[in-house]
């Protein structure tokens, strides 16, 4: 039997807003599952007490703080080398062996495993520069994975900026890197903002590589070569060794809303500026 054009149109809308909504369901039903388990444990006393007893009492202030450092010193060292690149690849070369070889890297890097980066960053860094579990270690590690996803949507978001824009600057007199840093960064800046803010998702969510660069020290860090506990991290070993369950849901429902608050000041900070920027 024959379906005819309309029929199979209707069937495949059906189709795609089903699966789509069935990953809508599962990814909400995850959050509350996870914020119903762990927002009672949010407390103050919680959120400023360092973990006691390998994690069963005390609260979780040394990891929020390695977790902010590690993943600012990762984004930190990435963001100028990744957009640095996107703008070599887009405005400074045409295609040719040198930017596929570049591109293909960049891809190779991005579907490396996490618990790689963690064996590269644990020789390299912290044996081989004899750097040590450490905040330093485990943030270089971080920004040799997210630098894919930096160079990647910049470099795309980059490309969506029309060609009359440069060609108005030049117009007016500017030169390429005047045209590129006051045209082209500022429209393109939304699209490489969102990849800066998956990166930053992901550093903060890493646990494999971290564990073995930064280390699952449970004291306060005093400076950046000071081995640290992430978020992530901690989470993991209360669930997986069955430590503490409240303080793990806790933990992963801190994660949760401190990923979200990220995401939206930083949509808050970009819309403003292109605001300001009209």
């Amino acid at each position: 039997m024959r379906i005819n054009a309309k029929t199979s149109e209707k069937i495949a809308k059906v189709l795609i807003w089903t699966a789509a909504l069935l990953v809508i369901a599962i990814l909400f039903s995850i959050i509350i599952h996870i914020l119903i388990k762990g927002i009672p444990m949010l407390s103050w006393q919680f959120l400023t007490d360092i973990p006691r007893d390998m994690g069963r009492s005390g609260g979780i202030s040394s990891s929020i703080v390695g977790t902010l450092i590690v993943t600012a010193v990762a984004v930190i060292v990435a963001t100028p080398f990744g957009i640095g690149t996107a703008i070599y690849l887009t405005e400074y070369t045409r295609e040719s062996r040198v930017t596929r070889i570049i591109r293909f890297s960049a891809e190779s890097l991005a579907g490396i495993p996490s618990i790689v980066y963690g064996l590269f960053g644990f020789i390299f860094f912290v044996i081989y520069l004899k750097m040590g579990w450490s905040i330093l270690s485990g943030g270089l590690t971080m920004a040799i994975m997210i630098l894919p996803t930096i160079i990647r949507t910049s470099e795309e978001a980059i490309r969506t900026v029309p060609q009359l824009y440069r060609e108005v600057g030049f117009s007016l007199g500017l030169t390429k890197w005047q045209a590129i840093t006051r045209t082209v960064l500022p429209s393109a800046l939304p699209g490489i903002v969102n990849g800066v803010i998956l990166s930053i998702g992901r550093c903060v969510a890493e646990t494999a590589a971290v564990i073995l660069t930064a280390g699952s020290a449970l004291r306060m860090p005093t400076s950046i070569f000071s081995p640290t506990r992430t978020m992530a991290v901690h989470f993991y070993i209360l669930a997986r060794e069955g430590i503490s369950m409240d303080n793990a849901y806790g933990t992963a429902a801190l994660l949760i809303i401190l990923i979200l608050l990220l995401n939206v000041g930083f949509n808050m900070l970009v819309n403003r500026f292109i605001a300001k920027g009209r």
